[in-house]
């Protein structure tokens, strides 16, 4: 009997131990406590992941990210006035230009904004930064005393001075979108800052004019240039340090003939071609990782 009381607790006595540590684990320890699978993951806010418009097109994306600005928006009616306002008439062309990158495949693409709504000129470079694009175009429209007879599109690139005093008067009507009630905007947020121009990185400024000038040789005969040559100004939009960008004036709003043919389905769709032909052209020329377009 003794014998057999001594092999009972020699097999008991284990197992009581056993459980006496769960028991004071579950009332003393810390949740998570020695589980090396635990891992703790910091997302984003929600709020922050939906400021970001969507990207729009393959799924592969390695394919090239184009990213669309319609000029102005929201409070903020740029040229015009009346029934045609220079906001309404740049998403339109922005819409336009989306729909023919998308049908004919192989690039990305990416509106600033898809409706009527205002954003800083610093936030629409940094969306395009921040959505690791390799091409930014933001699209504008003209406006001028009726007599001077001005038509036309003009492509401009980054400098930081004008190329000519029309120039350097269409920056700072443009720039000062970033102004409300006459104070200077300059100072909106760390990403403005950031974008402070380095005309240094001579790649970005160098792809800049390579594309303005397929806009001009794809455009030639098919639509019509105020100027024949990319134009540069320092337009606070273009201030992207590593996305190739360039500003794109389609015309003169308070011009008939111009406000016809960009109003227009043709006039849009002509648009929407030409920029598209030039800017499968551009990553044909610049792309260097085999993802063709």
């Amino acid at each position: 009997m003794r014998r057999f009381l001594l092999l009972l607790l020699i097999v008991l006595a284990p197992v009581a131990v056993f459980a006496a540590m769960i028991l004071a684990d579950r009332t003393f320890g810390t949740v998570g406590r020695g589980y090396d699978y635990v891992v703790k993951v910091d997302l984003p806010e929600p709020e922050a992941m939906a400021a970001l418009p969507k990207i729009e097109g393959p799924v592969d994306s390695t394919r090239p990210l184009v990213v669309i600005d319609a000029g102005h928006g929201g409070k903020d009616p740029g040229a015009g006035a009346g029934t045609t306002r220079e906001k309404d008439l740049t998403l339109a062309l922005a819409l336009a230009l989306k729909d023919e990158l998308l049908r004919k495949g192989g690039v990305r693409v990416a509106l600033t904004r898809g409706d009527d709504r205002y954003l800083f000129l610093g936030e629409r470079s940094a969306i395009a930064r921040q959505l690791g694009a390799d091409l930014f175009i933001s699209i504008h429209a003209d406006s001028t005393e009726v007599s001077s007879g001005a038509i036309g599109a003009t492509v401009y690139t980054l400098s930081a001075k004008g190329s000519n005093q029309v120039a350097e008067r269409m920056a700072a009507r443009e720039n000062a979108a970033d102004k409300i009630g006459g104070i200077a905007m300059s100072e909106y947020g760390q990403s403005v800052g950031a974008v402070l121009v380095d005309l240094a990185q001579r790649k970005t400024q160098a792809d800049s004019e390579l594309f303005a000038g397929l806009v001009l040789r794809e455009g030639q005969g098919r639509m019509p240039f105020k100027e024949t040559a990319a134009q540069s100004a320092a337009f606070a939009v273009l201030k992207s340090p590593d996305v190739p960008s360039i500003l794109f004036e389609s015309g003169y709003i308070n011009n008939p003939a111009d406000v016809a043919r960009l109003t227009s389905a043709a006039g849009r769709q002509t648009f929407a071609a030409v920029m598209g032909t030039a800017i499968r052209a551009f990553f044909a020329r610049t792309r260097t990782n085999g993802a063709g377009v």
